[in-house]
């Protein structure tokens, strides 16, 4: 199944995630069964990642946006795991600071944007904007319905700049939510992740839904495309982005760059330095 067909969604489509199921998990009977495909994916990304760096004139940023327990750290824990630390970093949006909230919205996800040969993910984003800043009203209707444009702008500006945009937003249903929650509850090593706020946001869950279906609906393009990825399987969420990701960056048609010296001078210099060597004998290295 393609699924970066499957999941898009497409420029003006209203998206009702009412009516997406969460534990959709296609042909895939279990986790163990999705394994291989998904270790394919990765490994898929890797050698695209190296492609990508090597290349150094295009870059990718990836967006992830969920409710609490979504899902966005497990992606970033799972999915990327095979990628080169070197050309790769990640950005967790949280409250911005007060510097940082005396700049214009966009100001600190510029800040944050890949690099040519880059990888870059954001945990949470500039979309806060317009989903915890829309539902929490913090500022008026009139401020953060204009912010759709400004993103869109922002985005296209970046993606002629040869950065590609993948967005994706992990979709769980709310008892799936409170079962995360109860793990949290049981588990030593995740209760530091609790938080008062968790039970008073899922209250105001109708109203992030509402926000994130405009903002989906209102800025996926051709460009920038959302994904709405199904989430309560943990493992079919990684195996969909997986596919998507390296699906995508195999898409940009990565080249090596040109070798740069005389690859004809250069052997003649190693076969004359290991000719040197083999004179001089091998001394083993000293114990450490």
């Amino acid at each position: 199944m393609n699924y970066q067909k499957r999941f898009v969604v497409e420029p003006g489509v209203k998206v009702r995630l009412g009516k997406i199921d969460p534990a959709f998990k296609g042909k895939h009977e279990s986790k163990d069964k999705a394994a291989p495909e998904i270790e394919k994916h990765v490994e898929r990304m890797a050698k695209a990642q190296y492609m990508l760096y090597a290349d150094g004139n295009h870059s990718l940023l990836v967006i992830l946006q969920a409710l609490d327990a979504g899902g966005k750290d497990g992606v970033v824990r799972h999915v990327f795991t095979a990628m080169n630390p070197q050309g790769t970093a990640v950005f967790g949006f949280k409250q911005p600071s007060e510097f940082e909230a005396a700049h214009d919205f966009l100001w600190r996800a510029h800040l944050h944007t890949p690099v040519k040969g880059e990888v870059v993910i954001f945990n949470r984003s500039h979309y806060e904007d317009v989903l915890v800043v829309r539902v929490h009203k913090m500022v008026p209707k009139s401020v953060w319905s204009k912010r759709y444009e400004l993103i869109n702008d922002f985005e296209k500006m970046l993606t002629e700049n040869g950065t590609r945009i993948l967005k994706f937003y992990l979709h769980i249903s709310p008892q799936e939510q409170l079962e995360r929650f109860e793990q949290r509850l049981d588990d030593p090593l995740r209760q530091w992740k609790i938080s008062e706020a968790d039970y008073s946001e899922r209250k105001l869950w109708p109203d992030y839904i509402e926000a994130y279906e405009d903002a989906i609906e209102r800025t996926s393009t051709k460009h920038a495309p959302w994904y709405v990825i199904p989430s309560n399987h943990k493992w079919f969420r990684n195996l969909a982005i997986s596919e998507i990701l390296a699906d995508a960056l195999e898409d940009m048609e990565l080249k090596l760059p040109p070798t740069r010296v005389d690859i004809a001078e250069i052997r003649r210099k190693y076969h004359t330095a290991a000719a040197q060597q083999g004179r001089q004998g091998h001394t083993p290295p000293k114990e450490k």
